[in-house]
């Protein structure tokens, strides 16, 4: 099993597979070349296993340049047969109409799409209201549903937002780019939910630049927190803490709750980097904004609707799960959970896979593997890749300390991937 590495790229089913940019061919034809498992391949490419298995069953397409790009390096494929790819026009941009060679953007969206609308369409507030009242019921929605359902419903309703920019005067003009702005943002959360980076740094960096033009320094600051949560998401604490404090102090005369928010990412980014210190006192700082902040509701924006004290006992739950405070996590994690209404499926799902990490790292195997198995489902339909990945950990730590459920929740999680 197994060809030389300088002999493997020039087998003509995998070259073909790699011109073509099948990449569910390029990971069987590798493997069955290699006798590699899907396990390794994913090693390699910077993938959980049950990717790998997606990507090769045809159930995942890859759209992510940045994906695209681990997958490449990752295989060391050779330059020759990128180049063959790329004059062959099969290279996909994870967002339609933006061109992006990296994290790296083209002209402006909102110039380009707005310079071809009929600028005597003329913009009423009402229209605004109603596209504000859709989006809030879109996030809702995707916190029942998931993301994936929502993606192109949230492209289409951007599109129409900005068609509206050039029919729109005065107040109204910075209306419709503060709207632009926010589903720009959501866009970006849900690029993030699907483990799509690339894509989701340019609908950041796309939000970002349209609050400061609307001079909303909620998204703004916003914008930031959430680049920090997607650094934290891929194990990367330092930064996590850099765009934390970026959302602190960038952007001031920020609500409460978003200041909360901030801070809360900071701590996350220290609990992450095992600094117990700094991670409690920031999560002390950010509860008392938060308790400051219920006290005037009507002053926070609406993308922070869940941003309570239940969300926050979770968020504790997370730190402590980063500093191996297992007892603490159970603790935090369980009373959370409890408070969590059933709309958030999406997030029950994630913080009960956590929870099943927790209950494993304390030693509690059997209950750990009962409440992860009883997550599958849910992580399969709508928690991939994070609340799926977070499971595959779980199983891990179990068959590390050589329990038999650690086995039990692997053949689970089987009849998904």
């Amino acid at each position: 099993m197994g060809e030389a590495p300088e002999s493997l790229w020039s087998h003509p089913q995998l070259a073909t597979a790699v011109t073509s940019e099948d990449w569910g061919a390029v990971f069987r034809t590798y493997r069955k070349l290699t006798g590699l498992s899907q396990t390794k391949l994913g090693e390699r490419v910077g993938l959980a296993q049950s990717d790998v298995s997606d990507i090769e069953r045809e159930r995942r397409r890859i759209t992510s340049v940045e994906v695209r790009q681990r997958i490449v390096a990752g295989l060391r494929i050779p330059a020759e047969l990128q180049a063959v790819a790329a004059e062959a026009g099969r290279t996909e941009t994870p967002i339609p109409g933006l061109s992006l060679p990296g994290a790296a953007q083209d002209e402006d969206l909102l110039a380009r799409v707005t310079s071809v609308v009929d600028s005597s369409h003329r913009v009423d507030a009402a229209t605004l209201d109603w596209l504000d009242r859709l989006l809030a019921e879109h996030r809702r929605a995707e916190d029942h549903m998931g993301s994936r359902p929502l993606v192109e419903v949230m492209r289409q309703q951007l599109r129409t937002v900005v068609d509206l920019y050039a029919g729109a005067r005065g107040p109204l003009a910075d209306r419709v780019v503060r709207l632009a702005s926010e589903h720009a943002q959501f866009l970006a959360w849900m690029a993030q939910d699907q483990a799509q980076s690339a894509a989701a740094l340019a609908w950041y960096d796309r939000s970002h630049e349209w609050a400061l033009e609307a001079g909303d320094a909620n998204m703004a600051a916003t914008t930031l927190s959430m680049k920090a949560h997607m650094a934290w998401s891929g194990g990367r604490g330092t930064r996590c803490v850099r765009l934390a404090e970026a959302a602190r102090w960038s952007a001031p005369g920020t609500s409460l709750g978003v200041q909360g928010m901030a801070a809360q990412m900071a701590a996350r980014g220290h609990a992450l980097n095992g600094e117990a210190d700094d991670a409690h006192r920031l999560l002390d700082e950010a509860q008392g904004l938060i308790r400051r902040a219920s006290e005037h509701p009507e002053d926070e924006p609406v993308w922070m609707y869940f941003y309570d004290e239940t969300w926050f006992t979770l968020q504790r739950g997370m730190a402590a799960l980063h500093l191996r405070d297992w007892r603490e996590a159970v603790d935090r994690i369980t009373v959370g959970l409890a408070a969590l209404p059933d709309e958030y499926r999406r997030d029950k799902t994630w913080y009960r896979a956590c929870l099943a990490h927790a209950l494993a790292g304390v030693g509690e195997s059997a209950q750990a593997a009962s409440v992860a198995v009883a997550s599958v489902p849910d992580a399969a339909d709508i928690g991939r890749p994070h609340s799926w990945n977070e499971l595959h950990t779980t199983a891990a730590v179990l068959k590390r300390r050589g329990a038999k459920e650690g086995s039990e929740l692997v053949a689970a999680l089987r009849e998904y991937d």
